[in-house]
Order: structure tokens, then sequence, then C-alpha cells
């Protein structure tokens, strides 16, 4: 999650509701933008 937070600027709060299948697509998301490799 935190991955997520520092990349598009959420609070937990705003995760807190999301299903874990969409919390690892929006992770994946964070990765590309941030630049990660694999």
């Amino acid at each position: 999650m935190a991955d997520i937070a520092v990349v598009f600027h959420w609070p937990p709060a705003a995760m807190d509701p999301m299903p874990l299948p969409e919390l690892m697509s929006w992770r994946a998301e964070a990765a590309k933008r941030a630049g990660a490799e694999e």
C-alpha cells in the first residue's frame, strides 16, 4: 500500500475499502509509473 500512496498520493483511507485484487492492480501500475524493473 505504501507504493500506491507514494506514487498516486492517496491516503491509506482511500485504499482501505479496495479488495486485494484491485490493490494488486494499482500496485503494478504504481511500479510502472515509478520506473521499477521486474
